[in-house]
């Protein structure tokens, strides 16, 4: 698989916006991909040094629609951990600059 194939996503929430000042960041990845994959394709993509990765997997939730009921889609999320020394993760386009 190539590196694109792997990171799909960035995941945007409160706490993993939160952990960012950590050098912690947060990707929905391909349900195939295993840590080394993720690490690789990470620093392929954004030029840094990964220290940890970690990877889980997360059931769909269960969704209905009056008498309809389904499941969405499952997802595997990784929390990349960056050496000290690498530069950030621009995931925010910033247009002052």
């Amino acid at each position: 698989m190539e590196a694109r194939d792997i990171i799909l996503r960035p995941v945007i929430t409160e706490s993993s916006t939160a952990v960012m000042d950590e050098k912690r960041y947060t990707f929905d990845v391909d349900l195939r991909a295993t840590k080394t994959q993720v690490k690789n394709a990470v620093e392929e993509i954004f030029d840094v040094k990964v220290v940890k990765v970690n990877i889980m997997n997360l059931k769909g939730k269960k969704k209905r629609q009056g008498r309809y009921v389904g499941y969405t889609k499952r997802r595997r999320k990784a929390i990349v951990t960056l050496s000290a020394d690498s530069k950030e993760i621009k995931l925010f386009g910033d247009d002052n600059e």
